[in-house]
């Protein structure tokens, strides 16, 4: 992927200061651009890693479903559903394995199968998409204890979280080397664990199973589902039943994603009109090499309008403990709960309670970031290759999103080449609009309003609704 780092980070006058979820660090996806800036040799499109990779590890995995069942999280309320954790060996020689969390429903036999990924790359699916997303739980201040989150994706099906590659989160390798990776790695070793994964839990061999996730997973989902796809077809293989993805705010295409950007900062008044019209006509996004030196400049300039703000929700606050920020959400998300998620997993008792190793936890890595290798500049043939085998494929965008915006989605989706079944109409969730649909052919566009990139934290029983109805196989109700 060879990412023209100039056209990124001129916006350092604020996005340096851009939390990474946690903390008052540099954000994963902006770390991330910059070292594959440096990359010479990365691809332009996404190649099959199936073709590359022809076998997988399968460890005997009898007896570890039950030692890997937590009796209670410290200070959890308590629930009636049944959570696992753990790791799952991908390779044994190199002693790498991949750590997951589990919650069932509480009806877990009647539901799907879902997997949940976060991007980065190399941001932990457990600490954000778990516990500060779309997960039973959420952290208190205190970073002790723990609500219940009534809007959890369990409440529609089992879902599974995994800390992919090694590296991320609790999970780890035995060699140093193995953290230098890149998607084509991460995709067989996700492969590789969910192979495991189903020895070790039987029952869900032949459940329907979806993949979800967001940002950088815009890359992580389409390559694992494709690579199973193909493993599928092949004799002496674990046939994952897979029916469909969904990718919220994903980084899905470079030049896209970087007209999106700048034009949805325009759009939404951060940008004067002088500014973003010299951008438009000096600043080629198509070609990651080419920034001249006037569209540095410019680009320069839109750094210093936009000023300092949360690109992630840019209607947000950045999270403070100073008595005098003003720290009020419009969403009544709570811009601190990532500092919160850090206390709770780095705390022993907890660690111990998920099975864990001990050690620190990071939401975060951004050292697998930085070592990251392959990485096309689009995965949208991907994506049209795997609407073509029939499985179901939503692309949802939060609107406040300035990261992954919706318009670099909007621009995206006329690329798939799939015509509209059902025009853009309002969607409507708890009797208020939840965003806006287009249902394509076999692919389908979904808004969803007032949500920023992670969009079960922003508007959770949107974010809920959203993911019942793709599950149902329904597009988003309208107004009745």
């Amino acid at each position: 992927m060879k990412v023209a780092i100039l056209l990124f980070l001129t916006l350092s006058s604020h996005l340096a200061l851009v939390r990474c979820y946690e903390g008052p660090k540099l954000d994963p996806l902006r770390e991330f651009i910059k070292a594959q800036s440096q990359n010479k040799s990365s691809n332009l499109v996404a190649e099959d890693a199936s073709a590359e990779y022809t076998t997988s590890y399968v460890g005997v995995q009898d007896g570890l479903k039950e030692l890997d069942k937590i009796s209670k999280l410290p200070g959890q309320p308590s629930v009636k559903f049944d959570q696992y954790s753990g790791y799952v060996t991908v390779d044994p020689k190199a002693g790498r394995a991949l750590f997951y969390y589990f919650t069932e429903a509480e009806d877990s036999s009647k539901k799907p199968l879902v997997l949940w990924l976060n991007g980065g790359p190399g941001c932990s699916s457990i600490g954000n998409g778990a516990f500060a997303e779309l997960g039973p739980f959420r952290v208190y201040p205190d970073g002790k204890t723990l609500w219940y989150n009534e809007y959890s994706w369990n409440n529609v099906a089992n879902v599974l979280f995994l800390e992919s590659p090694a590296g991320v989160g609790f999970s780890y390798s035995n060699m140093s080397s193995d953290y230098t990776i890149g998607d084509k790695k991460t995709a067989v070793d996700s492969y590789t664990f969910l192979v495991n994964w189903f020895e070790r839990f039987p029952e869900y061999k032949n459940r329907d199973f979806y993949i979800t996730g967001e940002s950088y997973a815009g890359h992580y989902v389409p390559q694992l589902a494709d690579l199973i796809l193909q493993n599928n077809k092949m004799t002496k293989r674990t046939f994952i039943n897979l029916k469909g993805i969904a990718i919220g705010n994903a980084y899905i295409d470079y030049a896209d994603n970087f007209r999106g950007m700048y034009d949805h900062f325009w759009m939404s008044a951060l940008l004067s009109d002088q500014t973003h019209q010299q951008i438009v006509q000096n600043c080629n996004f198509s070609s990651p090499s080419s920034a001249s030196e006037i569209c540095k400049a410019y680009l320069e300039q839109a750094s210093k309008e936009i000023g300092n703000i949360y690109v992630y929700n840019i209607y947000e606050p950045f999270c403070s403990s100073s008595p005098s920020f003003d720290t009020f959400s419009l969403t009544g998300f709570d811009p601190c709960s990532f500092d919160y998620v850090i206390k709770y997993l780095n705390t022993p008792e907890v660690q111990k309670a998920l099975h864990a190793n001990n050690g620190t936890w990071d939401s975060c890595s951004i050292e697998i970031g930085g070592k990251w290798q392959d990485s096309p500049n689009t995965v949208l043939p991907l994506i049209k290759k795997l609407m073509a085998t029939g499985i179901r494929i939503w692309v949802y965008s939060g609107d406040t999103d300035g990261l992954a915006p919706v318009t670099a989605t909007k621009y995206s989706m006329p690329k798939l080449g799939s015509p509209v079944k059902t025009s853009w109409y309002p969607w409507y969730s708890r009797g208020q609009v939840g965003g806006y649909v287009v249902g394509y052919a076999n692919v389908t566009f979904v808004s969803v309003r007032g949500a920023g990139h992670f969009v079960p934290s922003y508007q959770p029983a949107r974010a809920l609704d959203l993911i019942s109805s793709f599950l149902k196989g329904k597009l988003p109700p309208g107004l009745e």
